[in-house]
This record gives structure tokens, sequence and C-alpha cells, in this order.
């Protein structure tokens, strides 16, 4: 099929469901690992029949591919397009952050709100007035305006190795409470800290941060992101 041929081709829904598309799949160490229809649904909190109908939209227009009983992956055009919404909406996110004073476990939301209609002149400034900012406040990066994205050297702290310091990179969770609670912990992109102990069976971490201890879930360890320190 082939590709819109312009970005008024793409609503903003379906431009929504590529980027959760996108998310999901930095949540897995496979760059080529499909993603359960089942999981979208639950991460968009609509219906599987919703899913499947927008699924077979944005396969029709070259932005996906579906196969049965594994998934769905988004191609080479779909994944530019996630990353050309994405970088709108992390360069907001950093408006709210830094200009206006949000909260990083509030400017997700807030930005999904107004990132739709924004035209290239009132995202241009928008960054400039950030700082010219790298990274949204959650350390995601904010992509070039064609969608490029710089190689990212990091892996899930859930996969990472014991006894081995490692700095924060980014974190992949957007619910409020989990992004307040990391920020508690000190949990934070930039932070550094050394993985102690891994439980096995997906069991508890143990972390050092400077002096303090930490103990997380596995499945809170799977929404960071850590970058290893030589």
């Amino acid at each position: 099929m082939a590709r819109p041929d312009t970005d008024s081709d793409i609503s903003a829904k379906m431009s929504d469901y590529l980027v959760e598309i996108y998310r999901l799949s930095e949540r897995s160490t496979d760059e080529n690992a499909y993603i359960s229809t089942s999981a979208l649904a639950d991460l968009l909190d609509v219906t599987a029949p919703a899913v499947n109908r927008m699924v077979t939209r944005l396969k029709d227009l070259g932005l996906l591919t579906h196969e049965p009983y594994q998934g769905i992956k988004l191609t080479d055009s779909g994944r530019r397009e996630a990353l050309i919404r994405l970088r709108v909406h992390r360069t907001v996110e950093a408006f709210l952050g830094k200009v206006m004073g949000f909260q990083w476990h509030e400017v997700y939301d807030e930005a999904r709100r107004i990132s739709g209609n924004l035209s290239e002149a009132v995202v241009r400034r928008m960054w400039e007035m950030a700082g010219e900012p790298d990274v949204c406040p959650h350390g995601e990066p904010i992509p070039e305006a064609d969608g490029s994205l710089p190689p990212l050297d990091d892996v899930l702290l859930a996969e990472a190795q014991v006894n081995t310091h490692y700095a924060i990179t980014r974190v992949l969770t957007r619910e409020a409470d989990r992004l307040s609670y990391l920020a508690a912990l000190g949990l934070v992109p930039g932070a550094h800290l050394q993985l102690i102990h891994a439980a096995p069976f997906n069991g508890p971490l143990q972390l050092k941060l400077g002096d303090e201890y930490r103990i997380i879930g596995h499945n809170l360890a799977e929404a960071i992101r850590v970058h290893r320190l030589d």
C-alpha cells in the first residue's frame, strides 16, 4: 500500500496510535518484535474491536504490518510518522516543565491535549523558550523535524548487570502515580545508581543511590532505561 503523501492524510487519532505502538516497542529488547493488539488496547484504554479497526486503517496506509497470532509492527514510514508526532509532544512537555513549571508527572496528559494542532512556528518557539532541550522531562530524546533520532545506548534496568554502575537515561512510564513514586525514590533521569541484587524469576531489584538503598519491583524496573558507567 502507498504511504500517505501528506501529514493531513493522518488524523490525530492515527498519530496517537502510532506513538503508542512505538512506545510499546521500546519496552522490548528486540527492535523487530511484534506488539500485541491487546497490549495496545490496554494502553489506550479502548476496546479490542476499536484497535482492530484502526490497525486495518494504518495497515492500508502502509504504516504498520499485522501478522495473525503475532501482532503488529511499525513499518519504516510508520516509525517516521510516530517520531514526527513525538517531536511535537516532547517539545511541548519540555515547554510545560521548564517554562510553565509543571511537574514531570503532569506534562504528558497536558501535552496530549494541546500538541495535535500546533504549527511548526509555535513548536519551534516553544523549543527555543524551553532552552533548546535535547530531551523531554522523562529523559526521552526529542527527534529532529524529519523524524530522525540518534542511536540510543541504554538498556532496561530490569535487564542490567548486577554489581554494575549506571546512570538513568529515561523513564518509559507516563502513569502519574508511578512518576511521583519514582521521583520520591530519586529514580529520575541523570541519577547514578548501582544494581546490587536482582532476585530470580522477575523478583525485586536492590539498588544503591549514593549512600542509600532502594528496592523496587521488576515491573517498575522495566520502565527505566539506564546507561552503563565505565
